[in-house]
């Protein structure tokens, strides 16, 4: 218990540091004297101090929510499928906000941002929910594989759709890139601040049912003698993936590996005690994304590289590391 208190103090750590580096490096950087300035005592007359109200900030608490989301999502979707390749995008949720982007970016409902987030969430949800539905009916009604062959095959027909139409309209396809390389800029807080108590109360949840989705983990059996409702605690986690993963990819894009890295890299840390798990995987998962957004920052200046394509390469390199190390999977 001391061990993992220790770790989960220093991924908190961690991602301080993270918070940090995202409020003072990028293209051109700023003094944390000028940051702390700009959070403490502002003054609308510094261009540096509005840099870092008005931008940086929106960027920092964007990336921070989107992370923990993805983690804590990752490591839900890996518990209850008992997969540890699983990640959000196994209910295709990633392919369902897509859809409803390209869909409003063809249709002209989604000219901006602000209009993007509620047609994204939506789109995941409604993704999530056809799922659900298809894994639940026959027999094995909602068991993991179910629900992980229901969202591939739903996946590539809702990807099949997207491409289709992304085809058909060059203004859409350009417009859609932008949207689906995931990034953190150009996105105003204030649109995403509806999302922040969704993903808040739903980490919360998730962190209070950890210990009956753990007993589930064990198997249908096991938790039967434990006396956990199985399909209650699936209903339950289904949500939670789908309220988690819809809210960081309306808020930042798709961006892919965090939920599949972070896990791994927690379970690796602090065991498969699923309450530290998560909780290292939320800390562990806003780092990444930060520090991720920061390097492709500095990269290329004067221009940025999309966080979903930093997360993915770093990302990659984590878990594949993590996998040669990994003998036997144990959830």
């Amino acid at each position: 218990m001391r061990t993992r208190a220790l770790i989960a103090l220093a991924a908190a750590a961690v991602l301080l540091a993270a918070v940090a580096l995202s409020l003072a490096v990028g293209a051109g950087d700023i003094p944390l004297h000028t940051v702390w300035d700009a959070l403490v005592h502002y003054d609308p007359s510094d261009p540096l101090q509005g840099n870092v109200r008005v931008l940086r900030v929106s960027r920092t608490v964007i990336g921070v929510v989107a992370g923990a989301a993805l983690a804590v999502a990752g490591a839900l979707m890996q518990t209850l499928t008992r997969n540890p390749f699983a990640d959000p995008g196994l209910l295709g949720i990633n392919a369902g906000a897509s859809l409803a982007v390209v869909v409003g970016l063809a249709t002209g409902v989604a000219t901006g941002f602000a209009a993007q987030v509620p047609l994204a969430f939506v789109g995941a949800g409604v993704a999530a929910v056809l799922v659900y539905a298809i894994g639940a009916r026959g027999a094995a009604a909602g068991a993991p594989v179910r629900l992980a062959l229901a969202g591939v095959a739903l996946a590539s027909l809702i990807s099949s759709i997207t491409y289709a139409v992304l085809m058909l309209d060059d203004a859409t396809l350009d417009q859609y890139r932008m949207w689906v390389a995931g990034s953190l800029t150009g996105r105003d807080l204030a649109n995403v601040m509806p999302l922040i108590p969704i993903v808040l109360v739903a980490i919360t949840v998730a962190l209070v049912a950890s210990r009956q989705l753990a007993a589930v983990a064990l198997g249908e059996d096991a938790a039967r003698a434990l006396g956990v409702n199985i399909g209650l605690i699936r209903t339950v986690t289904i949500v939670l993936v789908t309220l988690l993963a819809a809210s960081a990819t309306a808020a930042a894009g798709p961006i892919i590996f965090v939920g599949l890295a972070v896990p791994h890299l927690a379970r690796a840390l602090v065991g498969a005690s699923l309450p530290w798990m998560l909780a290292v995987s939320a800390l562990g998962g806003a780092a990444l994304v930060l520090v991720c957004d920061v390097i492709g920052r500095v990269v290329a200046p004067p221009g940025e590289i999309g966080v979903g394509i930093t997360t993915a390469f770093v990302g990659g390199i984590i878990f594949a590391v993590l996998a040669r190390r990994m003998k036997v999977v144990e959830l």
